[in-house]
């Protein structure tokens, strides 16, 4: 965050001052920078410059005024990033680094030099410029300006505290700023010479500008440097910083709270000594500046003081940081609200707080923040939410706001939000039981109709089993979920068939026809031996069906009557009724395929049988006509794992047309599941407002089943 100001600017047209009329002052006439036509001219230009520059280093008037203005249009030229390389090519760095010093004097000299302090000031600049790019900076430290740098800083100890001292005084301090930018070695040797206590003493000077050039080269030296942090608080800087940050100058309290920001960051124990100099306060007001930057900064270095102290957090919060945050978190400024998510996520984290936050209405632009763009203020925003809900007062605050909604549906950019977002999720549904649940039930009776549905879909995929009847059936929540289902909007139809298929499998995952049962009671089974034996048999069936034998005599299914009596009623009535069956050796059967006929006799005979999808539906329905529940509960199984969005229908109607229920309940899990894929059909609107009912029955009969049978 230390990143300096500087102004840039692209055009190179810039006249110098008038020549002075003096005949011995045009001796070193310069050309104004007015543009050039091509790069070589520049270059000739800038060499030009260079020349003057390694010529004038003297007392005398003409060329101190020649020195001047060439340090003037090479800060011209340098200002345009594009042409820094080629002035220093052109080898400005040490015929500049020269002209920081003061030259001799002359003989018998005693007045002041010609442009005291201006030439100095014109090198300092134009050498800040060309620190900008990183590959110079070390060039122009090995030239040694360094050194010439803090002596100009020292020149502020003049008793002619006139403007050029104050202006030498500032863009010495700039350039230290610059060549110091990101280059931890550069920091360590401004430290070395001496820089740090002189740019302390700055921070009280008289002129503004002079107090905000020496607080950004504080803040970018205390950057990433623990021994220039210790140094600039042993300096005592922190009661001056503390002060400046009452500032009504916003560009000095923004440089004020940058150089606090960089001291705490990773030093706990400078945190304490700037909280003990009594900064709190004034960085809490710095939320309300109207400099956007100090906004963002002064909210950084609160989430810094809340990192681990749970008293400040609380301290925070008194002296009235929540609300200029909460309002931040509106701002147009992305970084801006980055900040302040950060900051409040870190105040989130003490109980008293999150209470706080959501009463001051921080949880409605908190959950908008979710669809930003940026990853870190997204999850800023995620780690907030989370701390907010830890606290049960918010719980349903939260949900009122749609913020279950917001956190299941959002598109999260990086991994980490996706786990933040998850453990709120957990967290949530670990709060839903007392109070908090009948606050929910209060409010699902009582709110508005939006807020209704937002509570009765949370609460399908938040209550626990235990829960579910008195919520959806004694309280109405399952009248909610089907109104949405029924609604003409496809993102509330949406929501509703999730929650409906996640309330359906919250306590038993699995499809209600994956565990089939053989039987529905307990039976004795002959055995494989006697399929289709002689042995003992005491009726045969002619098997007309088959498409092997297509005579009136049909195929011979031996079989055996005891058995048959005991698997079903249509047997039991067919050889114990007054039907022709009953004393008949060779019984008929005409309408069954001789391979589902022998299926359906071993299921009779074992219990037991594989079940093909291509026989599935043909075996289902000998099934249903022999009254035979298990082996039907077989087929609905290997039926409904064929089930697709082309062929749904097909199989509800085949589950109307055989009483086939498990089948049904699953087309109607299936229908909930895949419901994005299954409204894009035609005849989706019409299959689900015909089975609406049927979804009713189903839900009414899940949800009054005790959880652990569900």
């Amino acid at each position: 965050m230390d990143r300096p100001t500087i102004s840039t600017r692209k055009s190179l047209k810039r006249k110098l001052e008038q020549d002075f009329g003096q005949e011995n002052q045009n001796r070193h006439k310069i050309p104004a920078a007015e543009g050039f036509e091509t790069h070589q001219k520049l270059k000739h230009h800038i060499h030009s410059l260079v020349d003057i520059l390694n010529t004038t280093f003297s007392s005398l008037e003409s060329d101190r005024a020649a020195a001047k203005r060439a340090t003037s249009v090479l800060s011209q030229i340098a200002k345009n990033e594009e042409v820094v390389d080629t002035i220093v090519d052109c080898g400005a760095v040490p015929a500049l680094v020269v002209h920081l010093q003061t030259p001799p004097p002359l003989r018998g000299e005693n007045d002041p030099k010609p442009y005291e302090h201006e030439v100095e000031k014109g090198s300092a600049y134009a050498l800040g410029l060309l620190a900008v790019k990183p590959e110079h900076q070390q060039l122009i430290v090995d030239a040694g300006a360094l050194t010439h740098l803090v002596e100009l800083l020292k020149r502020h100890k003049s008793a002619d505290n006139s403007r050029a001292v104050n202006g030498v005084v500032r863009r010495a301090a700039d350039a230290i700023t610059n060549l110091a930018h990101e280059n931890s070695g550069i920091k360590t040797r401004v430290r070395i010479e001496g820089a740090i206590p002189f740019l302390v003493e700055l921070l009280e000077h008289a002129d503004n500008k002079v107090q905000r050039a020496a607080a950004g080269a504080l803040r970018t030296l205390a950057f990433k440097n623990d021994d220039n942090k210790n140094l600039i608080v042993e300096c005592n800087a922190l009661p001056t910083l503390v002060i400046m940050l009452r500032s009504e100058d916003t560009a000095i309290h923004y440089e004020a709270v940058g150089v606090i920001g960089n001291l705490v960051h990773s030093s706990p124990h400078i945190k304490k000594e700037v909280l003990l100099a009594g900064a709190l306060q004034p960085v809490i007001g710095l939320l309300s500046s109207s400099c956007s930057e100090s906004q963002r900064e002064a909210a950084l270095l609160l989430g810094q003081f809340a990192a681990a102290d749970s008293d400040c957090k609380v301290h925070i919060v008194q002296r009235g940081a929540v609300k200029p945050l909460i309002d931040m978190l509106d701002s147009s400024d992305v970084q801006l609200k980055e900040m302040s998510a950060f900051a409040l996520g870190r105040l989130a984290q003490e109980t008293h707080n999150q209470a706080g936050i959501a009463h001051n209405g921080g949880i409605v632009p908190l959950l908008r923040l979710l669809d930003s763009k940026s990853g870190p203020l997204q999850h800023n925003a995620a780690f907030t939410l989370y701390g907010l809900v830890d606290n049960e007062d918010n719980v349903a605050d939260l949900i009122m706001a749609g913020g279950f909604q917001k956190l299941q549906d959002g598109e999260f950019i990086v991994q980490q939000t996706k786990d933040c977002v998850a453990k709120t999720m957990k967290r949530l549904e670990e709060k839903i039981h007392g109070r908090v649940l009948n606050h929910l039930l209060y409010l699902m009776r009582v709110s508005e109709r939006n807020v209704q549905r937002r509570i009765a879909l949370a609460l399908a995929h938040l209550c626990t089993p235990d829960d579910r009847k008195v919520i959806f059936l004694d309280k109405n929540g399952l009248d909610l979920l089907l109104g949405l289902l029924e609604s003409g909007s496809l993102k509330q139809q949406h929501d509703s068939s999730v929650a409906l298929y996640k309330l359906a499998t919250k306590a038993t995952p699995v499809s209600p026809v994956d565990a089939a049962p053989l039987s529905p009671t307990p039976q004795v089974y002959l055995g494989e031996q006697y399929v289709n034996n002689p042995t003992l048999s005491d009726v045969t069936f002619l098997v007309q069906g088959t498409e092997f034998f297509s005579c009136a005599v049909g195929k011979r299914f031996y079989a055996h009557r005891i058995c048959l009596l005991a698997s079903s009623d249509a047997f039991r009535a067919m050889f114990d009724g007054g039907y022709r069956e009953r004393n008949a050796k060779d019984v008929e059967i005409p309408n069954i395929r001789w391979e589902v006929f022998e299926l359906m006799m071993r299921f009779i005979y074992t219990g037991s049988v594989e079940v093909d999808i291509d026989i599935a539906q043909d075996l289902l329905r000998a099934a249903d006509q022999y009254l035979l529940d298990g082996l039907k509960r077989l087929c609905e199984c290997t039926i409904a794992q064929d089930i697709s969005v082309e062929n749904v229908s097909l199989m509800y109607e085949l589950s109307e047309g055989f009483n086939a229920m498990s089948l049904r309940e699953a087309c109607i899990l299936f229908i909930l599941e895949q419901f994005d894929k299954f409204c894009t059909k035609p005849w989706s609107s019409s299959l689900i407002q015909r089975i609406m009912p049927e979804i009713r029955i189903y839900f009414e009969k899940a949800l009054s089943k005790p959880a652990n049978l569900s």
